[in-house]
């Protein structure tokens, strides 16, 4: 269980740079006590993932249409290794296609949130999902409740 005193460790892997910056500045703004590490693509967060040494993330928003290794890609290595078992992970994608979120429903990713176009909605999005009780979320997991809205 994260205590108020522990910082919440969040990575987000996107090609798009806007988009991390987005991601980077509400988190800024939100003042959250936590640690943000970006990612500019699949390969680099999985490097990342694979070291022993780190200290493994509280959520892991990864975008799906990445060049090189995609987000379904590492979803699919990340759920096959036992260590990340506790990781959360949210599909953070522009895409809303059905078959996008029900891939990534059944590879087993937490929640799909797809990219809102607006600052206060991207602010009230990472509050939402970073605040979420991720136990009580999965335990009734269900495609319904898999795709995030607010």
């Amino acid at each position: 269980m994260i205590t108020h005193q522990d910082s919440m460790h969040i990575l987000l892997a996107d090609d798009d740079e806007d988009d991390r910056t987005f991601f980077s500045e509400a988190i800024q703004e939100l003042k959250m006590n936590n640690k943000l590490t970006l990612f500019k693509d699949g390969k680099d967060l999985m490097d990342y993932l694979i070291h022993p040494d780190i200290k493994l993330p509280h959520v892991l928003f990864l975008d799906l249409n990445m060049p090189g290794k995609t987000g379904i890609d590492c979803l699919k290595e990340i759920r096959a290794n036992t260590r990340f078992k506790d990781v959360s992970i949210a599909i953070y994608s522009t895409s809303s296609s059905e078959k996008d979120i029900e891939d990534t429903f059944i590879e087993g990713a937490n929640i799909y949130i797809k990219k809102p176009n607006d600052f206060s909605m991207l602010k009230k999005v990472i509050k939402e999902v970073v605040n979420m009780n991720w136990q009580f979320h999965t335990s009734g997991l269900n495609i319904e409740t898999f795709f995030f809205s607010i």
